[in-house]
């Protein structure tokens, strides 16, 4: 029989993890938020085919304690937006919603994981205006608790991305910046975007698999207190499978695979805030459940462990068939 876990999550040093983290100085959020990509249609293209449990869902992951749900203006494309107002508009104190632009779409099959995915940037000053007017319009608010660049547009100076965002939180439309990209945002990218205006928060592909990329990311984030959005935190659907590489040592825990996958990213550094996608009520349950688990350096290893021993792929991006650099999505 397992032994009986503690419900406090414990960080290796042997400190404890806190729940929340302040992003951008005062905005206090819940590190298990969620991601409402998957509450689109087919090929996250158009509103979802069930309406109805996508407004449930929302619904029930403020309920569970969810601050920070994470969109963007190209699952849909607007969809997403649209559907959070009409889930959760009037928003209650203390939500953060945070949206993206910077990314375009062609269709339902860009990111269907068949072939290369379609990454398009388009990072012109102009565009990102006119699209944070769309998502304030979107989400129905005056002004936006984060607004991150989807992707870095290679063919724009990122002076201009930042600058452009920068004016615009000058005139109250924004209320803090922050960046993205495909697989991850760099800590030498990340270090010049500082200079161009204040971020708040990168968000990076990163889970338990996919660990190696986000190291020096990850310590330079945590040193300098800016929030890591971690996309794709349960990797995919092979990280846990049911008879994934975390299966057995979910049975002995009494705990879901995903429950030790989003614990053990709780654990990997204090300023990740991650947002698991579903859209499934049982499975948003359970995974708001992670923050139950105790973890100590023993069991980080332990999971660490079982990944690497099935050799369970990670997902890094595949050549892109558009002009930008290769990524994947998030």
């Amino acid at each position: 029989m397992a032994e009986e876990r503690t419900r406090t999550v414990t960080t290796s040093a042997g400190g404890t993890v806190n729940r929340t983290l302040v992003i951008g100085g005062d905005m206090t959020v819940n590190r298990l938020g969620y991601g409402a990509m998957h509450l689109t249609g087919p090929g996250m293209w158009g509103p979802p085919l069930d309406p109805d449990n996508a407004v449930r869902v929302l619904r029930r992951a403020v309920e569970l304690g969810v601050e920070f749900i994470d969109t963007a203006d190209s699952y849909g494309p607007g969809d997403n937006e649209r559907t959070i107002k009409q889930a959760l508009h009037p928003y209650p104190d203390g939500l953060v919603i945070s949206t993206k632009a910077g990314m375009l779409r062609s269709g339902p099959d860009d990111w269907n994981h068949q072939g290369p995915p379609y990454i398009e940037p388009l990072g012109r000053p102009k565009y990102l205006r006119q699209q944070v007017e769309m998502s304030l319009r979107n989400l129905g608010v005056e002004r936006i608790d984060l607004y991150q660049l989807h992707s870095i547009d290679p063919k724009v100076p990122l002076e201009d991305q930042i600058g452009e965002l920068v004016r615009l939180q000058q005139q109250g439309k924004i209320r803090h910046i922050g960046i993205s990209e495909q697989p991850g945002i760099s800590v030498s990218t990340l270090q010049e975007a500082r200079t161009y205006g204040k971020i708040a928060s990168v968000e990076n592909l990163c889970n338990v698999a996919d660990r190696a990329l986000n190291d020096a990311t990850l310590c330079y984030t945590a040193e300098h207190g800016i929030a890591f959005i971690a996309w794709f935190p349960l990797g995919h659907g092979g990280l846990v499978a049911p008879c994934g590489p975390l299966a057995s040592l979910a049975m002995e825990w009494g705990a879901t695979a995903a429950q030790l996958a989003l614990a053990w990213l709780l654990h990997r550094s204090p300023t990740t805030v991650l947002i698991p996608g579903t859209a499934s009520l049982s499975h948003l349950e359970e995974n708001m459940k992670a923050h139950d688990l105790t973890l100590t350096e023993r069991d980080m290893a332990a999971i660490e462990e079982a990944v690497d021993l099935t050799a369970t792929p990670a997902w890094p991006p595949v050549p892109a068939q558009s002009s930008a650099t290769s990524r994947e999505v998030s």
